[in-house]
């Protein structure tokens, strides 16, 4: 079987040993990788044991379950620069179906090394995909309930965060 991290190696040489063992990600474009992978496959316990401990992603497992919870489609991996000791970046666009649409997560997640592994830590959307209301006022923000969500996931206001 092809890994569905759309990186064309089978499963079993690409994400599966880092998936067995996060400390065989070498780099953070791999975890980065089996991740997403792990959300194709339902591997919640994978993406809650691959998060900083600063993140304490175990008090926040039912909604990390949650979110991984939808159809994923394809991952297109669009900048991996050379990390550096401690700390390494990758850009990506996930993307994922819901309730028949399509949309896509674009991010460029940081990676930190904790204990001589890679862990994730946060993420951003690149600044030409940040939605202008979230530059405004709260008191000047309208965000009607069929507008897109200011989270930047694609989906309406009402179904997601509001």
């Amino acid at each position: 079987m092809l890994c569905p991290c759309c990186s064309q190696q089978p499963y079993d040489q690409c994400c599966q040993p880092i998936h067995q063992n996060p400390l065989n990600a070498q780099l953070p474009e791999q975890l980065m990788r089996a991740r997403y992978c792990a959300h194709v496959l339902d591997n919640v316990e994978f993406v809650i044991q691959t998060y900083h401990s600063s993140c304490q992603a175990e008090q926040e497992a039912e909604a990390i379950a949650q979110s991984i919870k939808s159809e994923w489609v394809r991952l297109e991996v669009l900048d991996t620069p050379a990390p550096s000791d401690n700390e390494g970046f990758v850009e990506f666009k996930a993307y994922f179906s819901e309730d028949g649409k399509q949309y896509c997560l674009h991010e460029r997640s940081r990676f930190v090394k904790e204990d001589g592994h890679w862990c994730y830590i946060d993420g951003v959307m690149p600044e030409d995909k940040i939605d202008p209301r979230l530059t405004q006022t709260i008191a000047n923000t309208k965000i009607g309930r069929n507008d897109p969500c200011l989270c930047g996931s694609g989906k309406k206001f009402k179904k997601c965060c509001g």
